[in-house]
């Protein structure tokens, strides 16, 4: 069974499917067998990264059962590299607006592709999708830019995925509470209240679905002067959502990977010895240190991802 990263952030134009497209390769350069998929619903675009202008297949085909079999549409990356990619969808109102049983069938076929390692490029924002795609992974990864607005952003990205995964996780033992679900909360808090009164041993439930919640932070485009006060940001999320948030990287300010973007070449492909791609570097050794432990995901309903290393 693959192992899920997901990788969001709090508004677009943050540099996340860059992020997603040096990672992936970097993780098969060291014998992952990876499968990149774009679930940024409405706006994918990760294939044009790697110059596929014209994917023969994509999620669309699936979602519209064209494709029974999501491996079916997971084109390779230069092969014989251990690199492929799912395209993602929007083209048409049905599949850019998911029906619930569309999105449970496309996560059970994620959660059971042929791969070491699946890497999900979830879209920006805050709608149930974006939310449910983010936490069916095993680890999370949250891409934010040294702008206030990105970090804000971020911030209230978390707060909702924490409040959701509480409340899924806990439905997912309480199907008769279901109806918490309607409800609107403002904080984790808020959650657990209402949760204990509606059930006994809610509490306790709702807190074991929280308690390895644990995003880590890449930061992009840092430049010389940037100033991203992340303490602040642990210090907020863990006063009001209760999670910790660790920093797996830092990729610097850097030209290269402008042109790495017009030439439709990872950074790491293109100019190797620049900057952010020593930074990807970096990154990529964290991640795979960290995805060569053991894991134990729960056969039902979404994964509980483990404790990220800092």
């Amino acid at each position: 069974m693959a192992t899920i990263l997901s990788v969001a952030s709090g508004k677009g134009g943050v540099g996340k499917s860059m992020v997603v497209s040096n990672l992936g390769l970097l993780l098969s350069r060291k014998g992952k067998k990876v499968i990149l998929v774009d679930l940024d619903i409405g706006g994918a675009n990760l294939h044009i990264l790697f110059g596929m202008f014209h994917p023969p297949s994509t999620l669309t085909d699936f979602l519209t059962n064209r494709i029974k079999n999501l491996e079916e549409i997971a084109h390779p990356i230069n092969p014989p590299s251990h690199l492929r990619l799912i395209p993602g969808t929007g083209e048409t109102l049905i599949t850019s607006n998911l029906q619930h049983a569309k999105k449970k069938r496309l996560i059970r076929h994620l959660q059971q592709l042929d791969a070491d390692v699946v890497i999900v490029d979830v879209g920006a924002g805050t709608s149930y999708h974006t939310l449910d795609f983010f936490l069916l992974a095993d680890y999370y990864l949250a891409v934010a830019t040294p702008d206030p607005t990105s970090v804000l952003d971020l911030y209230r990205f978390i707060k909702l995925a924490a409040i959701r995964k509480v409340l899924t996780g806990f439905l997912a033992r309480d199907p008769v509470s279901e109806a918490l679900l309607t409800k609107d909360f403002h904080s984790v808090a808020e959650v657990l209240e209402a949760v204990g009164r509606t059930s006994e041993s809610g509490v306790a439930l709702a807190q074991e679905a929280l308690r390895d919640f644990q995003p880590a932070l890449i930061l992009n485009r840092m430049g010389p002067k940037a100033r991203i006060n992340t303490l602040q940001l642990q210090h907020l999320l863990k006063q009001y959502v209760g999670t910790t948030l660790t920093v797996a990287g830092n990729i610097p300010e850097d030209p290269q990977v402008h042109h790495s973007i017009l030439k439709y070449l990872p950074v790491i492909d293109l100019a190797p010895t620049c900057p952010a791609a020593q930074a990807f570097q970096d990154l990529g050794e964290n991640i795979f240190s960290l995805i060569s432990q053991p894991k134990h995901r729960e056969e039902e309903g979404f994964a509980e991802p483990r404790k990220m290393r800092a």
